[in-house]
């Protein structure tokens, strides 16, 4: 059995190095225990907020979302790159009817994470709310496809924006834990389509395929295909869905290209979940240690139904996820 024997409240450095052991051993309710002991003890720390905000992804990797989403509040504060902090003068909403009440939700975290999360305009909307959503230029077109979200507010980065008042504002991250969001009741719908202005091409192919992530975003050397591995599937029919290959100037126009796909492959990253929210079938080919929103040992993800999980059997073999998805482009790739 993991080891559990608690250090007192007061020693902050004990308490911590306990949780990040137990984290490790897979003991979650330990870890929790010693961290919060550790908090209470130096409240703000910035090592023990990160390891807090850990230990809630870990939750949510297992499903265990009522114990994970409180925790990942703790990320507010630690990075301001990734959660800008913001201090506007109307309330943060902490959960209070919306009937009649308009709310903000402020930009954080990278693109796929904002398409990820967008879902929860939708469920805002359906709480009577008026919604406004804040996000980066090249998704400001496509989020005025989400269901109820009556404006939505370009951000680019480092840019100060002058919004309008509202009755509330949250996170994007935020918005599961204050709405209570479990695995049985995450919106999982398609919310994201193609703008009937931007007419779907003609596509070269009927799979789309991405295989690099942003050179900035956590993670991207191990979450990205190897080159000789992409132009191994790009000769068997695939097309480049990189906007540096399509041309696509925002996201809203690569929506166009998925729309008339009929399958997309591709990493962790932005254009993945854009197919996941489109309703589109994905293949999405993780690495062996997956980010905590594709959970552990499941080929299926709760946020898109439309998508199937291929990991990595062994960490960095990433020759054995191709030759598992090879039967699917072949036929497909050639518009058979």
């Amino acid at each position: 059995m993991p080891d559990r024997d608690l250090p007192p409240t007061s020693d902050a450095d004990a308490a911590l190095a306990l949780g990040v052991r137990l984290m490790r051993q897979g003991d979650l309710d330990g870890a929790r225990i010693s961290l919060e002991a550790a908090a209470r003890s130096r409240p703000g720390d910035p090592d023990i907020q990160l390891n807090r905000a850990a230990l809630g992804a870990a939750y949510l990797a297992q499903g265990r979302y009522a114990e994970g989403w409180p925790l990942i509040e703790a990320r507010i504060g630690l990075r301001p790159d990734l959660v800008p902090l913001v201090s506007p003068s109307f309330p943060e909403w902490r959960g209070e009817p919306l009937a009649g009440k308009s709310i903000l939700v402020w930009v954080e975290q990278g693109l796929g994470d904002q398409i990820m999360f967008a879902r929860f305009g939708a469920t805002l909307a359906a709480l009577g709310a008026r919604v406004t959503l804040g996000c980066r230029p090249s998704l400001a077109a496509l989020f005025r496809t989400i269901p109820g979200v009556d404006e939505v507010i370009s951000v680019p980065v480092g840019a100060g924006v002058a919004v309008p008042r509202h009755d509330y504002w949250s996170r994007y991250f935020s918005l599961p834990y204050r709405l209570g969001t479990t695995l049985s009741t995450l919106p999982s719908a398609p919310y994201l389509s193609a703008l009937s202005e931007r007419p779907a091409p003609t596509p070269a192919a009927r799979i789309g395929l991405v295989w690099r992530t942003s050179p900035t975003g956590a993670a991207a050397a191990r979450k990205s295909l190897p080159e000789p591995l992409a132009q191994e599937l790009l000769a068997l029919g695939a097309v480049s869905l990189h906007p540096e290959d399509t041309g696509a100037r925002d996201f809203a126009d690569t929506a166009a290209i998925v729309a008339g796909l009929d399958l997309v492959i591709g990493v962790d990253t932005a254009a993945a979940h854009l197919a996941g929210a489109m309703g589109k079938p994905v293949r999405l080919l993780l690495p062996f240690d997956a980010d905590w929103r594709w959970m552990r040992d499941r080929a299926d993800s709760p946020w898109y139904p439309s998508m199937r999980l291929v990991r990595q059997r062994t960490p960095g073999d990433w020759r054995e996820v191709v030759d598992r998805v090879l039967p699917e482009i072949a036929p497909r790739g050639q518009g058979g």
